[in-house]
């Protein structure tokens, strides 16, 4: 119960107050008419710190870093109207990863809801595609118990995200009795956390049984904080790992049973393991495409066992034998502790002798072009300095970068330190995600890798990272086009590059100065290192400028509607060739 509980506060103060006790200490935003009086009150308030963004969706992106790095609800304020509507791209965001944020819109009066007024727009419709769920506010009294319900339901289950619209009116509203609840308790959501016994027992059953499974692992191993419980189950069975994008850092990267990232541009041994397995352990993912490839011919032997937080996820797009709704963690232990009852034993030795032979014959490799830089390289490099004993947090734009980022990241990092967009794969977040990252843990090294088309996507929030002094480091790989997409006009569209090639790029290393940043560009290859040690030694946020050729694509390749045994590679002259 809060200490203010019976205080008389307008409504905009109730908002306040009210975040303050849900735990809120950072919020990113940008205001206007509609949300003047929740600024006038923010004015005042001793525990809250607000980021000025330049644009919403930037305020969006960062909550969602700040959310990811501290496993904290982020939380945004923006203004009616434009202001609202340019957070949808960042709501969308946060809702296709699962990652709590708490939207906080201003709106017209109540009076004129519905008239078309001045930058008006029905927020809550707009956006309830994307939200787990949404408030209009119209009672003033109701404010408090909003704000710790909306907290509630972004952290709890399976995170996401929450919009709050206040019209002006309600913001206004004087005398409200101030009373923040002591819990909240909403009867018709209800999470289920403990996995079903029956369940847990068959899926055990299956585990000890099996002579190829593998561990199918996606974020909801880090939302749940599941990292100890994986290791370890793997520990007792000597199960094989493959984690996704959004499940990177949750399980550590120089142990024996870890095989890296499967799917569209995973390790081919990876991918050779989840179509050879005989049993599949997915813990917190949804079989995203992009991870499975043609659906119907993924792990075509293979009994699946899922395990999720959300029973919508279960059977929507594979077949799950063994189904278990509940929190990754709790099902997680468990399972180990059935194991440990029946003093299971790992049974896996021929099976972890195979997918050894298959990393030595499919490894993840690059052709060497010499004359230019390799992007590949440049990430191998930085991850290599990066690995000095500081705690390093990484976020990515989205592209081929993204992808090279994910493959050559490669030394062990601990959990929440790669934060990369997913499911909506969105341009524009690496940036303001660094932003939200570094208040998230500002004594943390945080790195952006990013790509010219991305990064001029929020570029404006460059202002943000300086007028903060936040140390922010951008790799930015340039090669003056849209890299992915030239890549599938390259395979599949004849090389014919429509609209994919930029020609009047700005001079990034002029622009980073333009916003106070330290700039600097390297082309080559013999340079490179020595560039990223001084760029990586730089005071204050700093830009380095990577070009490379505009020809580079992203290998192993699956392609659209084939199986993960499907991939394109290339030679090492770095011609593409179909796996056979």
């Amino acid at each position: 119960m809060s200490e203010r509980n019976g205080m008389k506060m307008t409504g905009a103060q109730c908002l306040i107050t009210a975040l303050e006790d849900a735990g809120v200490t950072t919020l990113f935003g940008y205001p206007g008419g509609q949300a003047i009086d929740i600024y006038d009150a923010l004015y005042d308030s001793k525990i809250l710190h607000h980021v000025l963004v330049r644009h919403e969706q930037g305020a969006t992106h960062a909550a969602d870093g700040y959310a990811r790095a501290t496993g904290k609800v982020g939380t945004v304020l923006v203004t009616s109207g434009p202001g609202a509507t340019n957070t949808v791209t960042g709501i969308t965001n946060a809702y296709m990863d699962s990652v709590p944020i708490v939207v906080i819109t201003g709106q017209v009066p109540t009076r004129v809801l519905g008239s078309d007024a001045f930058q008006e727009c029905d927020t809550t419709g707009i956006t309830l595609p994307v939200v787990k769920h949404s408030y209009l506010l119209k009672d003033p009294n109701e404010i408090a118990r909003t704000v710790a319900e909306a907290y509630y339901i972004a952290r709890t289950g399976r995170p996401g995200p929450v919009v709050i619209d206040v019209p002006s009116d309600v913001a206004q509203a004087q005398d409200i009795v101030y009373e923040f609840p002591a819990d909240v308790k909403l009867a018709s959501y209800k999470p289920t956390y403990r996995g079903n016994n029956k369940q847990v027992k068959q899926a055990v059953r299956a585990l000890m049984e099996a002579g190829k499974p593998v561990i199918y692992a996606g974020g909801g191993v880090i939302s749940s904080g599941a990292e100890t419980e994986l290791l370890k189950l793997v520990e007792t069975l000597h199960i094989p790992v493959v984690a996704t994008l959004m499940a990177k850092t949750c399980f550590p990267a120089d142990n024996p049973y870890y095989l890296g990232m499967p799917g569209m541009h995973g390790a081919r041994y990876a991918n050779r393991a989840l179509q050879e397995s005989d049993l599949i352990i997915a813990v917190g993912t949804r079989f995203a495409n992009r991870v499975t490839g043609r659906v119907t011919g993924f792990a075509p032997h293979a009994k699946i066992i899922h395990i999720d937080i959300d029973p919508a996820e279960i059977d929507k797009n594979k077949h799950a034998d063994i189904p278990i709704v509940g929190d990754a963690r709790l099902v997680l232990a468990a399972i180990n502790e059935q194991l440990a009852k029946q003093d299971a034993q790992p049974r896996t030795a021929a099976w972890i002798q195979k997918i050894d032979e298959l990393e030595d014959e499919l490894p993840l490799s690059y052709a060497d072009r010499g004359s230019v830089i390799q992007p590949e390289r440049a990430i191998q490099l930085l991850d290599q300095l990066t690995c000095d004993g500081v705690d390093t947090i990484f976020t990515t734009d989205v592209g081929q970068h993204q992808m090279w980022a994910s493959q050559y990241l490669a030394s062990p990092r601990r959990p929440r330190t790669f934060i990369s967009s997913g499911g909506a794969g969105t341009m524009g977040f690496g940036l303001p995600a660094a932003i939200g990252a570094q208040f998230g843990y500002p004594e943390s090294r945080v790195i952006c890798i990013s790509g010219d088309g991305s990064l001029q996507m929020d570029i404006q929030e460059m202002a943000t990272a300086y007028e903060n002094s936040l140390p922010i480091k951008v790799l930015l790989l340039n090669n003056s086009v849209l890299g992915m997409v030239r890549q599938m006009q390259d395979l599949f569209h004849g090389k014919r590059f429509s609209q994919t090639t930029f020609t009047g790029n700005p001079d990034f290393v002029k622009l980073a100065e333009a916003f106070g940043w330290s700039g600097a560009r390297v082309e080559d290859p013999a340079l490179l290192e020595e560039a990223l040690r001084g760029w990586l030694a730089t005071e204050g946020p700093a830009l380095l400028e990577v070009v490379i050729s505009p020809e580079e694509n992203v290998y192993p390749m699956v392609p659209s509607g084939a199986t993960l045994d499907e991939e394109l590679v290339e030679d090492a002259t770095g011609k593409q060739e179909e796996e056979e």
